[in-house]
């Protein structure tokens, strides 16, 4: 094995944040930063705890471990792979995830909300009983909201079957067989017709516009589950355009639509859009009531 001047984490974390930050890497999958980013991907490898970087800073690698986190940092570099398909690991708040190139890596403001039940729209959490999520991809928010709203069954709805095989994976992996049910459809298509609590949904909504415009990190997932039409609002309008039909009386649907705001405004303004507040500010998913979608 050839000698490496790489000998502690120390020394390999320096050089991956010089690496990413010498090739312009974007980091929108989990990471803010170049730093966060090359410390996930070294105790990621190493198998340390992800949480506890001082500790080993300075512990003397082995040979093979040296490179093992040198293919890896240049994989990030030079394939441009967002680290979540590296590490096969996402996380969403306190929830980690298994994905792949089959999904989008997850990254929901929804994910922010669900702890909260979606109060005050939500009054009594344990009496929500159904749950449809439309464009589950890795089923990471409908296992969120089976596990905040315990007497719920939610039905996780995608159009790609590779998709729902990760979801599934996922579903089995969080012991949820039975409460969460993974649906290939597109939209309502193929979804049992009954009446839920929530609908939640985060789907494809880059304008083409901004698609053209996309880093390398994201032209690695599917297109399929970004692109959203010249507006980014072509399965947004299916979604709220078929919620009033599938909601009990006192139901609701939300809905992210990232940076498209404006467009989303346009589209579904007349109807008194409630924009919920995350972390992304005011503007980054908003709420319908069915009182309000049977108006539309």
């Amino acid at each position: 094995m050839t000698p490496t001047p790489f000998s502690t984490p120390r020394d390999l974390l320096r050089y991956a944040v010089t690496r990413f930050n010498a090739a312009k890497l974007f980091f929108g999958h989990g990471s803010a930063e170049a730093f966060d980013e090359a410390a996930y991907l070294i105790l990621h490898t190493l198998k340390l705890p992800l949480d506890r970087l001082d500790p080993f800073l300075d512990a003397k690698l082995l040979p093979e471990e040296v490179l093992q986190v040198l293919q890896v940092i240049e994989r990030r570099t030079s394939e441009r792979v967002p680290a979540a398909y590296i590490t096969n690991e996402a996380w969403l708040g306190t929830y980690a995830f298994y994905v792949d190139e089959r999904v989008l890596v997850p990254r929901s403001f929804i994910a922010e909300l669900i702890p909260h039940f979606f109060s005050p729209w939500v009054t009594n959490p344990f009496e929500v009983e159904n749950v449809l999520e439309l464009c589950t991809g890795s089923g990471c928010l409908a296992i969120m909201m089976a596990d905040v709203y315990q007497n719920a069954v939610v039905d996780a709805v995608d159009i790609s079957t590779d998709a729902l095989a990760v979801a599934e994976r996922n579903i089995r992996d969080y012991k949820l067989e039975g409460r969460v049910n993974p649906i290939e459809s597109d939209l309502y298509e193929n979804v049992p017709f009954k009446k839920y609590d929530l609908i939640v949904t985060n789907p494809p909504y880059v304008n083409a516009s901004s698609m053209a415009k996309l880093p390398p990190e994201y032209l690695r997932e599917p297109q399929i589950a970004l692109h959203g039409g010249d507006d980014g609002m072509d399965l947004v309008r299916k979604i709220v355009a078929g919620a009033a039909e599938r909601l009990t009386p006192e139901g609701i649907l939300v809905v992210e639509i990232g940076n498209e705001a404006e467009y989303a405004e346009a589209a579904f303004g007349h109807l008194g859009l409630t924009w919920l507040t995350t972390s992304a500010g005011d503007d980054a998913v908003f709420l319908l009531t069915a009182e309000q979608l049977q108006a539309q």
